[in-house]
């Protein structure tokens, strides 16, 4: 997966609804370019389907997690582009102090939100992580 894979990703998961055409001239390529990589992700199971973004209480049933990030030297922007890209990152915020990066996270199960975690783990650039799982959320 390249930036442009990344890219197009990044586009999908803001408007899932997106046309080939509008994807095409966002990201500055073809039409058929965009229409190959869709179906090359498609095929590699990449992109497992397209999909509706709930309100969080709808979605209450899924694992959630505050993932802090350090990131090496300057590789914040690689670190950043990648993360877009993974299915299971919902938010991502850049911060100060000890943490480069805060990511919130979603799986469905136990289970898959372990392969998450070693996922991340495994991104070049990374130095460090802690996650937090998420159990309950009280109003203000």
């Amino acid at each position: 997966m390249d930036d442009l894979d990344r890219q197009l990703i990044s586009e999908l998961r803001a408007n899932a609804r997106a046309t080939v055409a509008s994807l095409a001239k966002k990201l500055r390529v073809a039409r058929g370019t965009v229409q190959n990589r869709l179906r090359r992700l498609e095929t590699e199971g990449t992109i497992l389907g397209y999909t509706v973004r709930l309100k969080p209480k709808v979605d209450e049933h899924r694992i959630a997690a505050l993932m802090t990030i350090a990131v090496e030297g300057n590789r914040q922007e690689p670190v950043l582009r990648t993360l877009r890209g993974d299915p299971a990152v919902t938010e991502l915020h850049t911060t100060n102090g000890r943490w480069d990066l805060v990511a919130e996270l979603r799986a469905d199960s136990l289970e898959a939100f372990d392969q998450v975690l070693g996922r991340i783990r495994l991104i070049d650039g990374i130095s460090g992580t802690e996650t937090s799982l998420l159990l309950s959320t009280q109003k203000l």
